[in-house]
């Protein structure tokens, strides 16, 4: 987590068609995002401006994709990821006459053992096994490029201890041993900085309940009835761990549609639908500015000091302490609160955040947009 006050193998293609780019009208270059956004990942991902705006288009047109495809396959559904330049959306299914309904929308099938459901469902009993067995293990994932479920800890004996602690089938399971050592930082920030006594964190996203204005935030960030500064607020809410997420009112305050962006530039809010994995995102803190990487793996679950956090997504894009709470966002749509993570922003690191609807949800909570 990131505040300053604390702050994958083997997949089983059964068959595959030849890739199929996204449709040309997908990768129309027309610039749309903000100057400042397209400098950050012309910076952090090594593109030029022509390849950012191509990337964001067809980011922007698979995230439709794998909106369609998920309804209409229903429970043969296996999950969805970008290849590494965002031309290709690859869509996995359990059932093979599905294909071509798959390759009809634009998208490049692969057959696999396992649907989402069913990684799932894998997951929910990772997630449920005893806390000893889960408190040695780093993180959990569904890896859907590999159809499997990712265990990783800091031995093989750990993540193979947590698999058996849970009594999951091994075949849908990977393990291996890692350096990353998911921590929270404390430093109350989000886009901005905010305060509680002497520790920042970071305002996620402005939003609303009812006619009072306030924003989401990190949940090891403040409990309910913590007051927050600059801007002044009380925590309505707080769920830490377990999950990442709070919300803060704060009166006498404006709900902007805003996210601060490369130097201090506003970048609009237009919405909140999850982007794809493989999808660029950056993310808006107040130790590291604007950094920018991309979507791994959602869904994941890590085990931080504090205990274990479920339905985080696993990103490239760096973060340092003080950076909790600050918005992760891929395009114009709002996409989560920063948690935690490894490494940092001189060597590289892995930051994942809280996914900003799940808050909204629970808080009943109106996201402001612009």
């Amino acid at each position: 987590m990131l505040s300053k006050r604390c702050a994958l193998t083997g997949a089983i293609i059964l068959a595959a068609c030849v890739a199929t780019p996204l449709s040309p009208a997908a990768a129309d270059p027309t610039p749309k995002a903000p100057p400042a956004m397209v400098d950050a990942l012309e910076r952090d991902l090594g593109l030029s401006e022509e390849q950012v705006h191509t990337r964001l288009a067809n980011e922007e047109r698979a995230t439709a994709v794998e909106a369609n495809l998920t309804t209409a396959l229903g429970g043969s559904f296996g999950g969805a990821w970008l290849n590494d330049d965002a031309s290709k959306l690859m869509v996995a299914t359990t059932d093979p006459a599905a294909t071509k309904t798959i390759e009809a929308q634009g998208a490049q099938p692969v057959v696999v053992a396992r649907s989402m459901d069913q990684l799932n469902g894998v997951m929910r009993r990772l997630d449920q096994a005893p806390q000893g067995a889960k408190a040695g293990a780093a993180l959990w994932f569904v890896d859907v490029t590999t159809n499997l479920v990712s265990v990783q800890a800091p031995t093989v004996e750990a993540a193979q201890a947590l698999v058996a602690a849970a009594g999951v089938d091994k075949s849908a399971v990977t393990v291996s041993a890692t350096a990353e050592r998911p921590s929270t930082f404390i430093n109350i920030i989000g886009g901005a900085a905010y305060y509680i006594g002497g520790s920042r964190c970071s305002v996620g996203f402005a939003v609303t309940r009812g006619s009072t204005p306030g924003f989401t935030t990190a949940g090891h960030c403040g409990r309910a009835g913590s007051r927050t500064t600059s801007p002044t607020g009380t925590f309505q809410g707080s769920s830490f761990p377990g999950n990442d997420y709070a919300w803060v009112a704060a009166p006498n305050n404006t709900a902007t549609p805003y996210v601060r962006g490369s130097g201090g530039a506003n970048v609009t809010v237009r919405g909140s639908t999850q982007a794809a994995v493989g999808a660029s995102i950056c993310r808006s803190g107040s130790t590291t500015g604007w950094r920018c990487g991309v979507i791994r793996q959602h869904g994941a679950s890590v085990t931080y000091q504090q205990g274990t956090v479920s339905g985080l997504t696993r990103t490239t894009a760096c973060a340092e302490p003080g950076d909790s709470g600050g918005s992760f966002i891929s395009g114009n749509q709002a996409q989560g609160m920063t948690s935690g993570g490894s490494g940092n922003c001189s060597v590289g690191g892995t930051t994942y955040h809280q996914p900003v609807n799940e808050a909204l949800s629970v808080y009943g909570l109106t996201l402001r947009t612009g």
